[in-house]
């Protein structure tokens, strides 16, 4: 027989339940406020004592409750809320359990793209995803079944706010670490969120990327065009973060079209130049804004991004002279409607100068004694200086450093490329990168 004490706290937890069946949607709403500040942070053993050993008999309410209201929006945050309290609690696995069996996922991800949903409780969706995830591999996997990894991504790209996306962020991580079944799945999910519009998105994506591809170990082909297109991005924390990722993808197998393609973006290509011509006069609807604009973003972050690599590694900086990257960088430092293009393309070819005794032969030759003494006098600001003839004769150069690089020979290419130098010089150019960086 139950004592009396126990027959008072069943009759509690009995009035309880009728109060909240019996409740209209205000009702409910205050008695979703009272449980959430009287249990927040709770373990499910003094849950389970709240409730008279009953807990289970409120969460399927809240369940069903959610299930049936979500598409209207009614009390969906304190809803929402009130069930993380029971998953989150410590010891608290049958409680998710329960959640999980009634389709509580699937729920979870449908809030995800319900637009009239407000952004509160979705982001509170994303940290019940959050503690089912954290919960062991079966669940990250559960998710990952459940179309969860597109869901998720295709709410990172619309999000309009910063905090929810660093939240989803949090989520897709998880998703990665302990979950080799589905990682693949995850990082070509961080791969299509790269075209998106959202600068936010762009940036958690590219950071999650770079903690994600030592996890996969391999490079999806498409993660090239991707990062290139990026870095035509006005967003200056999108392009740093495109840039880290660049760095990190020269040590894969992806290395050679990496750099081929940072290469080519030095020289806009004429024909895709037109076409954006062509598109925006025929628009009149369309401000008259410069349409080369993202072409031009590109060739200044792939110059940067070049300097980065080359400083970086000798050997990056020899296997882009091979490509071609001195009348690329030349040619971008004529282009006279983009000065960021002329100032960090006239930066990195500065160190190629000082570095390839080769190079600064070609480059001396091709811009005449007087330009290449501005040249060497002020890289950084050589943009302000010149005449637009002098521009001219940048951008239609046609210096070929791997011609002669090749002419010389295989075995004899290293000395071509250097020049001879005692051990005292080659010990400067070796510690030339760290003096650069220093000063940047």
């Amino acid at each position: 027989m139950t004592s009396i004490k126990e027959q008072a706290a069943i009759s509690r937890l009995l009035s309880f339940l009728q109060e909240w069946d019996n409740a209209g949607k205000v009702a409910r709403s205050h008695i979703l406020d009272k449980f959430i500040e009287t249990n927040q942070g709770k373990t499910a053993p003094e849950l389970e004592q709240e409730f008279s050993q009953g807990a289970s008999l409120f969460l399927v309410r809240l369940t069903t409750s959610l299930r049936i209201t979500y598409m209207t929006d009614s009390c969906l945050e304190k809803l929402l809320r009130s069930i993380g309290i029971f998953l989150s609690a410590v010891s608290s696995n049958r409680y998710l359990i329960e959640f999980l069996e009634v389709g509580g996922v699937l729920t979870l991800l449908e809030i995800l793209g319900l637009e009239k949903i407000k952004e509160e409780a979705k982001k509170e969706s994303v940290k019940l995803l959050q503690v089912i995830v954290n919960s062991g591999r079966t669940y990250k996997e559960l998710i990952c079944e459940s179309y969860g990894v597109r869901s998720i991504a295709e709410f990172l790209a619309k999000s309009k706010s910063e905090e929810t996306q660093e939240e989803v962020q949090v989520l897709l991580d998880s998703l990665v670490h302990g979950n080799p079944k589905y990682q693949n799945q995850v990082y070509k999910g961080l791969i299509a969120l790269l075209p998106c519009e959202s600068p936010k998105a762009q940036q958690l994506s590219l950071q999650t990327l770079r903690t994600a591809q030592p996890i996969i170990g391999t490079t999806h082909p498409s993660i090239v065009d991707c990062v290139l297109k990026v870095l035509g991005t006005m967003h200056l924390e999108v392009q740093y973060e495109a840039i880290e990722l660049i760095k990190d993808l020269v040590g894969y197998d992806v290395r050679q079209a990496l750099l081929k393609g940072l290469v080519e973006l030095l020289i806009p290509s004429v024909k895709e130049n037109s076409k954006l011509q062509a598109k925006i006069l025929s628009d009149p609807s369309v401000l008259q804004l410069t349409p080369s604009l993202p072409m031009f973003l590109q060739q200044a972050a792939a110059a940067k991004a070049i300097g980065v690599l080359a400083r970086n590694d000798m050997s990056i900086a020899e296997e882009l002279l091979y490509l071609r990257v001195v009348r690329g960088l030349m040619a971008a430092m004529g282009n006279k409607d983009h000065s960021n293009s002329q100032r960090l393309a006239s930066l990195t070819l500065e160190y190629f100068v000082q570095m390839f005794p080769l190079v600064a032969e070609h480059v001396r030759k091709c811009m005449g004694e007087e330009l290449y003494q501005l040249f060497l006098s002020n890289a950084e600001d050589l943009y302000m200086k010149i005449d637009s003839i002098q521009a001219d004769i940048l951008a239609a150069n046609k210096v070929n450093v791997t011609k002669a690089l090749c002419l010389h020979g295989s075995s004899h290419s290293m000395n071509a490329l250097y020049g001879s130098r005692d051990s005292a010089q080659m010990a400067y150019l070796t510690h030339f990168e760290e003096d650069v960086e220093s000063k940047e």
